[in-house]
């Protein structure tokens, strides 16, 4: 029997201008707050894309930050990505009022996720089953210890579709019964600040999505990564 999450398409989502406000959906769930500070499980694909949604998501929820990426590689590449993140917190002042749930790498389930899949583009149905396994195991974290809601910093970058992952979001807060926080983290210049939070704090930001076929496609080396190009100052409006 195939669950919600099994409907979402592979492909791409519609043009902006045809689909759903996320980030207005958002603005009304944090109005009906008021007072109340819900858990929210925060799955993170990295610690960069975490900053400058961390610095926004706190501000009205007691935030863990879910580490579940097995898609990266190769391993030394998971262990710095992971020590970054460890690294953002502890820089931005988050140890002790944000929890840190991290998932040991384990690439077999992402490599039958995506099996006769390699050839993809990036952004295309490869990722799709990417998203799907990390945001189903986001899900079922987030039901199994109680949240309110849960969501990824997958939404901050711009290549990446928030349509599909909102999607994919949706159908497993339906299959876990736990509440997705729809996002689109890159809007209000987020993703521009989390550049400015990295180069600020020395954070490493890696220079391609992680799996081992998007590192082919760039022809570099894991470490081999271009300086940061200099950002202006920006500020986030957190509504």
């Amino acid at each position: 029997m195939k669950s919600a999450s099994d409907t979402v398409t592979r492909k791409a989502g519609p043009a902006a201008g045809e689909r759903r406000n996320y980030q207005q959906e958002l603005d009304r769930i944090l109005l009906q707050q008021q007072e109340k500070r819900p858990r929210l499980l925060l799955h993170s694909c990295c610690g960069p894309c975490s900053s400058s949604v961390l610095e926004y998501l706190t501000q009205f929820f007691e935030v863990t930050v879910f580490w579940y990426n097995p898609n990266i590689y190769p391993q030394e590449e998971f262990d710095r990505r992971l020590l970054a993140q460890r690294e953002l917190l502890e820089k931005m002042g988050f140890a002790g009022r944000v929890g840190l749930m991290t998932v040991p790498r384990d690439s077999a389930p992402w490599y039958r996720a995506t099996q006769g899949l390699e050839g993809e583009p990036e952004g295309g149905a490869r990722c799709t089953e990417c998203f799907r396994l990390r945001l189903r195991e986001a899900a079922e974290a987030a039901a199994r210890g109680g949240y309110d809601w849960y969501c990824s910093t997958l939404t901050l970058s711009r290549h990446k579709d928030p349509v599909r992952i909102n999607a994919l979001g949706e159908a497993f807060a339906e299959e876990f019964h736990v509440r997705w926080l729809p996002s689109e983290f890159k809007k209000r210049g987020r993703e521009l600040r989390s550049q400015q939070l990295c180069a600020q704090y020395g954070i490493y930001r890696q220079n391609y999505c992680g799996c081992e076929y998007s590192l082919a496609k760039r022809n570099v080396q894991p470490d081999e990564r271009p300086a940061p190009a200099p950002v202006t100052p920006a500020v986030d409006s957190p509504r």
